[in-house]
């Protein structure tokens, strides 16, 4: 059942989000969307309609009130709108930029059966940026301390959300990052003009302003073992994310100018190499640059070597646009600024000249076949449809493993045959007792609220374990497949 006018809303065109023009975005760092007005929040929220039984909760992996938060904004009260958010969601300003609301909480809105759904992405961004503008830093309340201590290895949103959790149960807890910098896959794989660095900061900064301890530069099965911990702490938290990279393992990939797109969005995101003259570790400037793969890493490759100065940007991708895993937004803006799509294109080999730097990459038309265990139309060669593409460097985005040293330091921890921590899927209980685990570590590259659902269902069982009596049986169900990241 909808609201009485609910017939007028239906249909109704959703409010659009200005973004910067295409051809000055492209030549600097800055975020592309520039959020809503207070005006235009307000018309996109009331075209709620308000339903007593509302299905985009059902699409919130980490349940948040969408309802009850768009009332409040379309009613002006705009920092209770974020206080709503904030109860279950502890980086509301990231989810509301990067997570995919369009096949989440948004695909279920009963407004996109006749017109356009809801824009919930939106209205949640500009809620958790009215706050942080407007409203001051107001914490939740802390509840007493319980005595317990939880590890967090991971500052990524998963290791993230669960501190937050933890925090709010009265629990101590200590992050601990190998980085510098914490917010992992936040900070080094998303590039600025989509997720600015200091709004992760600020959701950082806010956790540590609730008590949460962070340490960096710690290596987790270098420093300390998981085994090691345990004997400091009462829990450990895993969420290391899927940070190592995979190859096409074709001729020529060890180039000079063939990088994995961590290495290539880590550098410049990180490490700021577009600051050519003062960066420790620049990225030698390309001119025409080819990217392979369909995701939003390869989307991110692609207009970032935009913008460190190529004239040229080629984005290979093996299937069709249909089949690509990227975000919509993301494909539409790599399309505005001018990123050639090669679809249906599969790289064979990266070409070099006399002195080791890529010249060139030969591909091969492919064409789609039956649905393979994806659920994606299988690509298969055309033969005899080789053609070279003039570049000097490649980029390949194709998707991430885990990094194994966590595994590997952990007696006991079981893994799949792809390297992912074998974890409960409601529960986040490992085959090792005391240690949880979840995110990308878990399910392979997957997204970010997806991985904020784990670490906030970990934090609750933890919770749980730590408070009975008497704990529960460990009793873990193994993950049979993690999933298949960007490619």
């Amino acid at each position: 059942m909808t609201a009485p006018n609910s017939e007028k809303k239906i249909g109704s065109p959703r409010e659009p989000m200005s973004e910067r023009p295409a051809a000055e975005r492209v030549r600097d760092f800055a975020e592309v969307p520039v959020g809503y007005t207070p005006d235009q929040a307000r018309a996109e929220a009331s075209r709620c309609l308000l339903c007593k039984k509302p299905q985009c909760l059902a699409g919130c992996p980490v349940g948040i009130d969408i309802p009850g938060f768009v009332n409040s904004i379309a009613e002006g009260r705009f920092e209770e709108a974020a206080d709503r958010i904030l109860l279950v969601n502890a980086l509301p300003a990231v989810c509301g930029r990067v997570c995919p609301q369009e096949t989440q909480c948004e695909i279920k809105c009963v407004l996109g059966k006749k017109g356009e759904p809801l824009a919930i992405g939106n209205l949640e961004r500009f809620a958790a940026d009215w706050k942080r503008e407007h409203g001051g830093r107001t914490l939740p309340p802390v509840p007493q301390p319980t005595g317990r201590r939880i590890a967090i290895v991971g500052s990524g949103p998963a290791g993230l959300t669960c501190a937050g959790e933890l925090i709010g149960q009265g629990h101590a807890v200590t992050i601990f990052e190998a980085l510098h910098k914490t917010g992992g896959v936040l900070v080094y794989g998303i590039p600025e003009f989509r997720l600015p660095k200091a709004i992760v900061q600020d959701e950082v900064d806010r956790l540590a302003a609730r008590g949460a301890g962070v340490v960096t530069d710690t290596v987790i099965g270098k420093l300390e073992t998981v085994d090691e911990l345990l004997g400091q702490y009462d829990a450990v938290f895993i969420g290391v994310g899927a940070g190592a990279p995979m190859f096409l393992n074709i001729p020529g990939e060890n180039l000079v100018g063939v990088y994995s797109a961590n290495e290539y969005l880590t550098r410049t995101n990180l490490m700021r190499a577009y600051d050519r003259e003062h960066a420790d570790t620049p990225i030698l400037q390309s001119s025409r640059v080819a990217v392979v793969g369909g995701g939003n890493v390869a989307m991110d490759s692609a207009r970032t070597a935009l913008r460190l100065g190529a004239d040229v940007v080629y984005l290979l991708y093996r299937r069709s646009r249909a089949e690509m895993p990227a975000r919509n937004a993301e494909i539409h803006h790599a399309e505005q600024e001018g990123i050639r799509f090669n679809f249906l294109t599969n790289p064979t080999r990266i070409l070099g000249n006399d002195t080791g730097w890529v010249a060139g990459i030969e591909c091969l038309r492919m064409k789609l076949g039956e649905p393979d265990e994806s659920g994606r139309r299988r690509p298969l060669p055309i033969e005899g449809t080789e053609f070279v593409l003039d570049v000097d460097a490649a980029v390949i985005a194709i998707g991430n493993r885990p990094n194994p040293i966590v595994p590997q330091t952990t007696p006991d921890l079981q893994t799949t045959r792809w390297g992912t921590i074998v974890a409960d899927e409601a529960t986040g209980r490992t085959t090792k007792e005391r240690v949880w685990s979840g995110g990308d570590i878990v399910t392979g590259a997957a997204t970010v609220i997806s991985a904020m659902g784990a670490g906030q269902a970990a934090a609750r069982d933890i919770d749980a374990y730590l408070a009975a009596p008497e704990p529960r049986p460990w009793r873990p169900e193994p993950r049979e497949s993690p999933g298949d990241g960007q490619a």
